[in-house]
């Protein structure tokens, strides 16, 4: 049997971190914006979602950050290791933090920067 999600602030959270999967689907900065968006609307609303929006939005900055380093390491060719292993990294943490706001648990991303409190 699977669990129903019954908490609008769980569906909202796990919103905010599986939107960080939209540049995948070839939305430039999608991985930023989708999350933004969705912090930005219902952060007032859930404190949960205010909380996993910034964990989500801090994530996203911080890859998109690595992925220019990357990219700019190619010439030395260590850029392409880097890049894959940033895109597995991306798309693993993201679902393992919507699957644990899906059930209520807060999630902290390891190696990111805060920016955004």
């Amino acid at each position: 049997m699977t669990k129903k999600l019954n908490n609008p602030a769980h569906t909202w959270a796990m919103l905010c971190h599986l939107l960080g999967l939209c540049t995948f689907i070839g939305i430039p900065f999608g991985n930023i914006i989708g999350p933004l968006v969705v912090w930005l609307i219902k952060k007032d609303e859930f404190s949960f979602v205010d909380e996993q929006g910034k964990e989500a939005l801090n994530f996203q900055i911080s890859m998109t950050v690595y992925a220019i380093l990357a990219a700019i390491l190619i010439v030395i060719m260590v850029g392409w290791v880097l890049l894959f292993i940033l895109t597995i990294a991306d798309i693993v943490l993201t679902i393992i933090a919507a699957i644990k706001t899906s059930e209520g648990k807060s999630y902290r991303y390891p190696y990111i920067f805060r920016l955004i409190k």
